[in-house]
């Protein structure tokens, strides 16, 4: 039997409509929380490997607040991108079209957790234009470098087999239940055995949801190869970083220098968690958010 969600209740009583639109050639899925016409609209990047799903405990404790969430090309219900590659160059073309597209572009707040952290700050640092950045557990240094840079090399290795082997065998490698529970008990911070139970069938039901072996290739170089440091000095708009000080990915340090980087930008310190702000502490997360958008 599945675990329900503890966001269950309170994210039902949001009205949520889905539907498929067309971004540089390629069908893109997305979610739309909350009244269309409310004052404050907030597009949301998702993390690598995941899709709109994953933000949707923070979505819950903000109402009042409209929330378009989109897969990123090649993850969830996403086509991948067309006649592009799936990096940094790419999703920030796709950033940009995309709210076009949706008609908010330079109106909406954007907010990017993990590898999306790094697809929001490259497109701004590009001239995307929005009024301001939230930023939810930010790559704030290579990967190879935090504290987890073993298991980081060890999940290149993992890619580079996945893209080695023929293509069943390939496929089924990357969509490993036991690959996906391993990453989902190294990132989990949370002492509640039930919440804990939750999140792994969370990440075992959409970590796998992706298009295709070279689009998700392609993806993984791109969040090994880039973080929010090499685009920060450039990110003009007023800037959220909610960060974790048990985070494996980019400790707290690294994030403490990471705000000095930009020209104006706040850090919101989130305790006894780790790189699943948005699945363990979505409620401090949420109050940070409300407070810097007030």
């Amino acid at each position: 039997m599945a675990t329900p969600s503890p966001y269950a209740e309170a994210l039902a009583r949001i009205p949520a409509r889905e539907r498929d639109i067309e971004v540089l050639g390629s069908r893109t899925h997305l979610v739309e929380y909350g009244e269309p016409d409310a004052d404050r609209t907030v597009v949301l990047v998702h993390g690598f490997r995941g899709d709109h799903h994953g933000l949707g405990p923070v979505v819950a404790q903000l109402p009042g607040i409209r929330f378009i969430a989109p897969d990123l090309p090649g993850f969830g219900a996403s086509e991948p991108l067309v006649g592009r590659a799936h990096d940094i160059a790419g999703y920030t073309a796709w950033l940009d079209a995309f709210l076009h597209a949706t008609g908010v572009h330079g109106t909406a707040v954007l907010l990017g957790h993990s590898f999306g952290s790094i697809v929001v700050s490259a497109a701004v640092a590009s001239g995307v234009p929005t009024p301001r950045v939230i930023l939810v557990n930010p790559i704030g240094q290579n990967a190879l470098a935090g504290p987890r840079g073993v298991m980081t090399r060890l999940a290149v290795g993992f890619y580079r087999v996945g893209a080695s082997l023929p293509e069943r065998l390939g496929f089924a490698a990357l969509r490993s239940r036991l690959v996906t529970r391993i990453m989902s008990v190294t990132m989990a911070k949370t002492d509640d055995r039930t919440l804990r139970r939750w999140i792994h069938e969370e990440h075992d039901r959409y970590f796998s949801a992706f298009a295709n072996r070279d689009s998700l290739l392609e993806a993984f170089r791109t969040s090994v190869s880039h973080d929010v440091s090499e685009f920060a000095a450039a990110v003009a708009p007023t800037t959220l970083l909610i960060v974790a000080d048990e985070d494996d990915i980019t400790p707290l340090s690294a994030q403490q220098h990471l705000v000095t980087l930009f020209p104006d930008a706040r850090l919101e310190v989130i305790t006894g968690v780790g790189h699943l702000i948005h699945y363990e502490k979505p409620v401090e997360a949420a109050a940070a958010i409300r407070g810097f958008l007030a």
